[in-house]
C-alpha cells in the first residue's frame, strides 16, 4: 500500500476519492463512519509527500469533495439561470475546482510548516487543528462557504452529544483528531506515554458524546405554542413572474384561512414577492386575520429602505403582523443568487449574472430579533443558518429559531436535504426549538435535540402543524461559542509549528 503515501496519480486518485467519501457521510446517506475513513486516508496520503506534492493531493482530495457534495449548483445555473448545459457544466466546474484550492492550501501548509516524521501524537493533534483552521477560513473567505463540514455526519452519529459543547466545530475536531490518531497508532509502538495519550484522545470524545446525548442543556419556559407553516411549493420559473403575483398572494392567503388556528402562522422566504411597502394593503388584511385568531404571522418579503448612506436598496426580509412585530434585514447574502461581486464585469454575459432578486444589499448586523407572542425568535433567512457562529450569536438572545428558505433553486438535488441537515445543527447546538418554513420542501419542526418531530412532503402544496416551546438557558456552545476551541487549535498549532523546527534544527 506504499502507493497510497508515495507521489503520483493512483495516490491522487485515492485522494478524490476519499473526498468523496465525506459527502456519503453527510445527508442524504448517512454513513458518519465514512467521515473517518475519508479524513484518515488524506492523512496518510499526505505522510511522505514534499510540499507541492501534498498540495496537488489536497486539491484531489478537494476536488472529490465538492464535486460530489456541490455539483446541485448546476441545478440554478442551468434550470434557472437559462445557461446551456456546456456552460453550466463549465461553470460548475470552476466552482468545485475554486472550492478545492482551501485543501490545496491545507496539504502545502501541512507538509511545508506542521507535518512531523518522529512524532506521531503531535502529528495527529496539529492536522486536527489545521484542518479545523482551514474550514473556518473556507466559512469566512470572500463572505464563506460553510458547507459540507465532517462535522455534521454527527447529527445522529456518537458524537452528536459534543454539540451543544463546541457546535459543529468541536465535531469535526474530534472526527479529524480521531481519524489521525488511528492512522497514527502503529507509529507510537514503544512509545507507551505516548501511546496511552493517544488511547485516551481517541476515546475520550466519543465516550463524551455518548454520556451527554440528549443531556438537556435549556429547559421549556411557558406552555408549548402551536405552529402553522405554509408550504406553497410555487415553481422557480413563476417565483419574479409579475404575471404570477396575484397567484401566489391568493395561494398563501388561502391556505392560511383554510387552516387551523395556530399561535405562529409562518410562511417562507418571500413568500410575498413584492416590495413590502407595495404589499402593506395585503400584509394588513392578513394581521387583522391573525389577529381575530390570536396570532402572529411571519413572512418573508422583500424591503426597501435608505442605508446609511440614504441610498435606496433593497433587501431580503422577514417581518412580522398580528400578535408580534419586527422586521429582519438578511446579512448573509448568496453570490450570484442575491448579489453579484464584480457586478460591473458580470451583468450582462449571461442570463445567470441576471436572475430576479439579485442586486440584494446585506442588513446591518446587531439587528433585534423578532417578536411573536411575546417570544424572542431568531431569524436565518436561507443561507444565514449554515453560519454556526452567527447563528449562535442571535440564538444566545432568543427563545425560539426560526428558518425560512426557498430550495427550490435546487430542484431535486441533495442540496436541501444538506441544508436541513445543518438547520437541524443549529438547533443541536442551541438546545432550542427550530421552525423552518421553505417553499417547496423541506418543512419540519426540529426539537432541541436536533430531530425533526413534524414535517411535510417535499414538492407538494402543505400545511404543516405541530408544537413547539419556548427555551430558556444557554448550552456552553451559546455561552463561549468556540473561543475556547480557537484557543486550544492555536496552541496546537504552534506545538506543532515548534516542533517541526526543532526536528529540522
Amino acid at each position: 500500500m506504499s502507493w497510497i503515501t508515495r507521489p503520483g496519480w493512483l495516490g491522487n486518485l485515492l485522494a478524490l476519492v476519499a473526498g468523496t467519501l465525506t459527502t456519503l457521510a453527510l445527508a442524504p446517506f448517512d454513513l458518519w463512519p465514512l467521515a473517518l475513513v475519508s479524513i484518515a486516508l488524506l492523512f496518510l496520503g499526505l505522510r511522505e509527500l514534499a510540499p507541492g506534492q501534498a498540495a496537488r493531493r489536497g486539491w484531489c482530495y478537494g476536488f472529490g469533495l465538492f464535486a460530489s457534495g456541490v455539483s446541485w449548483v448546476y441545478v440554478s445555473i442551468h434550470d434557472f439561470g437559462a445557461a446551456s448545459p456546456a456552460l453550466a457544466g463549465l461553470l460548475t466546474l470552476g466552482f468545485v475546482a475554486g472550492l478545492a484550492l482551501f485543501f490545496m492550501l491545507f496539504g502545502w501548509l501541512w507538509a511545508r510548516w506542521l507535518r512531523g516524521q518522529q512524532t506521531p501524537l503531535r502529528d495527529a493533534l496539529g492536522f486536527a487543528a489545521l484542518w479545523l483552521a482551514l474550514d473556518a477560513l473556507r466559512g469566512w473567505l470572500l463572505t464563506g462557504f460553510p458547507w459540507l463540514y465532517a462535522g455534521y455526519s454527527q447529527l445522529d452519529g456518537p458524537l452528536a452529544g459534543l454539540a451543544p459543547l463546541g457546535g459543529v466545530w468541536l465535531l469535526t475536531f474530534a472526527i479529524s483528531l480521531s481519524a489521525a490518531l488511528l492512522v497514527n497508532l502503529p507509529r507510537m509502538r514503544g512509545r507507551p506515554s505516548q501511546l496511552a495519550a493517544a488511547a485516551l484522545l481517541l476515546v475520550a470524545p466519543w465516550l463524551t458524546g455518548a454520556l451527554l446525548d440528549e443531556y438537556a442543556w435549556t429547559q421549556p419556559k411557558g406552555d408549548p405554542l402551536s405552529v402553522v407553516a405554509v408550504q406553497g411549493n410555487v415553481h422557480q420559473s413563476l417565483k419574479w413572474d409579475p404575471k404570477q403575483l396575484e397567484m401566489q398572494l391568493v395561494l398563501y392567503r388561502d391556505m392560511t384561512f383554510r387552516s387551523r388556528p395556530a399561535d405562529l402562522i409562518v410562511w417562507p422566504e418571500t413568500a410575498v414577492p413584492i416590495l413590502k411597502e407595495h404589499a402593506e394593503g395585503y400584509l394588513s388584511m392578513m394581521a387583522g386575520f391573525a389577529r381575530q385568531r390570536d396570532s402572529a404571522l411571519i413572512t418573508g418579503v422583500p424591503v426597501r429602505q435608505p442605508n446609511d448612506a440614504g441610498e435606496l436598496r433593497y433587501y431580503n426580509g422577514l417581518t412580522v403582523t398580528g400578535e408580534g412585530s419586527g422586521t429582519y434585514l438578511k446579512q448573509k447574502l448568496v453570490p450570484f443568487g442575491e448579489y453579484v461581486p464584480l457586478q460591473d464585469l458580470l451583468r450582462g454575459l449571461i442570463a445567470f449574472f441576471d436572475l430576479p432578486m439579485s442586486d440584494f444589499a446585506r442588513g446591518q448586523p446587531g439587528q433585534p430579533l423578532l417578536q411573536a407572542k411575546g417570544l424572542q425568535i431568531a431569524p436565518y433567512i436561507c443561507y444565514e443558518v449554515v453560519y454556526p457562529e452567527f447563528a449562535a450569536a442571535l440564538a444566545a438572545d432568543s427563545d425560539l429559531l426560526l428558518t425560512v428558505s426557498n430550495d427550490a433553486w435546487f430542484g431535486r438535488s441533495i442540496g436541501p436535504l444538506q441544508h436541513l441537515q445543518m438547520a437541524q445543527m443549529r438547533a443541536l447546538e442551541a438546545g432550542r426549538w427550530m421552525i423552518r418554513a421553505t417553499n417547496n420542501g423541506i418543512t419540519v419542526l426540529i426539537d432541541p435535540f436536533g430531530r425533526v418531530t413534524e414535517g411535510v412532503p417535499q414538492f407538494e402544496e402543505a400545511v404543516l402543524y405541530g408544537e413547539v416551546s419556548a427555551m430558556q438557558g444557554l448550552t456552553p456552545y451559546l455561552r463561549w461559542r468556540s473561543w475556547p476551541l480557537v484557543l486550544v487549535c492555536s496552541l496546537l498549532l504552534g506545538w506543532a509549528l515548534i516542533g517541526r523546527n526543532r526536528g529540522r534544527g
